[in-house]
């Protein structure tokens, strides 16, 4: 790469920091130490005003945006949302990105070193909810001097991280913008997570979850995991366009060694994503999506649940998305009604799937960019 886009964050370098305060997990367990990693992007006001949290989803991280050195040719993975211009206006906003605890991209997670038997975590690595990583992310804000977000955002798992924000710490945050989110997983997801769970427990490699004592890892299990989970993003209408029934080698006619691009496509995400990703980390994330339902404690009633947030909310769903339908966001909109609460809803019309929340579709970036500036507008007023 000879020069860096001009709407980017530019390079960035990741920090670490270490809580060595206990944390008490919702499983009953306690951390008495971790640490996370995080990014910033912009610059934080004289106020503090301006903070931004960007939770991540599944299999995010925190590289949201910019890049780690001159040749890095991948940009972090939301780098269509956060940079100069773009919806999460680097110019007006001080962005916070962070890899969740339990993760595996240098957050205290299943890979690290557990300090009660010198051993890594594995599959000994307590259970982590969306209300843990809250938990751990008020910590985060506190180490940086941050009472208060302008905004949580997130898509996915993450913008269930920016719904429990507002439950949990209502004080603490003015806005929340949840993508392609909701309020819980379907049975039918729930079932999509477990198939992708027992492709890694079959993997002869995976041990118990106790591989990396084998020098091992499951990347054939990992791997399948990852390409339920992938089709699952996509819609049919999405894979038609990009892949149609485009072969990839062999004779189709003769119905030898045949393979389609939309075959070789997914082999190619496994396989990379194996190389990337902790086999317990999924687990134990895919875990965290199942848990999730803030309502549950108020008696399956969403709008109690929501009574005593501040914030006010933008929930963007996308037609094409059947994993995260449009419906479940219709589902969080009645109730933050019911629960008087501000909230805007777009549903945006396009061929992608879940995975659209992830691309720069221009109703998406208008309308994402047109509450972020009403979010900036207050920040420095």
């Amino acid at each position: 790469m000879t020069a860096l886009p001009s709407d980017s964050v530019g390079i960035v370098v990741p920090q670490h920091v270490a809580f060595d305060s206990p944390l008490s997990l919702t499983c009953g367990a306690v951390l008495d130490r971790h640490e996370l990693v995080y990014e910033t992007y912009g610059t934080l006001n004289a106020e503090r005003s301006n903070a931004v949290l960007v939770c991540h989803a599944l299999s995010g991280h925190h590289h949201a945006a910019g890049y780690h050195h001159e040749s890095d040719r991948k940009p972090g993975w939301w780098e269509t949302c956060i940079g100069p211009g773009k919806p999460m206006d680097t110019n007006r906003f001080f962005i916070v990105s962070l890899n969740n605890l339990g993760g595996c991209h240098g957050s205290t997670g299943p890979g690290s070193v557990n300090p009660e038997t010198g051993q890594v975590f594995g599959p000994d690595f307590p259970a982590i909810t969306v209300r843990d990583w809250v938990r751990s992310q008020v910590m985060l804000a506190d180490h940086l001097g941050i009472e208060q977000w302008a905004a949580v955002v997130g898509g996915s798992l993450g913008g269930m991280q920016a719904l429990q924000w507002s439950i949990d710490f209502p004080e603490r945050v003015r806005h929340v913008v949840a993508i392609a989110c909701a309020p819980r997983l379907s049975a039918q997801n729930i079932a999509f997570n477990e198939i992708a769970r027992q492709a890694i427990y079959s993997d002869p490699c995976f041990h118990g979850g106790r591989y990396a004592e084998h020098g091992v890892a499951p990347t054939q299990g990992l791997m399948l995991a990852r390409m339920v989970g992938h089709v699952t993003y996509q819609s049919d209408d999405g894979l038609r366009e990009k892949f149609g029934r485009e072969v990839a080698s062999g004779d189709l006619e003769f119905a030898r060694d045949v393979q389609f691009q939309v075959e070789s496509y997914l082999h190619y995400q496994g396989r990379s994503f194996s190389q990337r990703f902790d086999a317990n980390t999924y687990l134990l994330m895919t875990r965290a999506l199942d848990y999730f339902d803030p309502a549950q404690e108020y008696g399956d009633d969403l709008a109690a649940a929501f009574a005593r947030s501040q914030a006010s909310y933008l929930l963007v769903s996308f037609t094409t998305d059947w994993r995260f339908s449009s419906e479940r966001s219709r589902e969080l909109v009645d109730a933050l009604v019911r629960a008087r609460r501000n909230v805007s809803h777009a549903d945006i019309d396009a061929p992608y799937g879940h995975d659209a929340f992830l691309l720069p579709i221009a109703r998406y970036m208008d309308v994402f960019g047109a509450y972020m500036d009403r979010v900036g507008s207050e920040a420095s007023a």
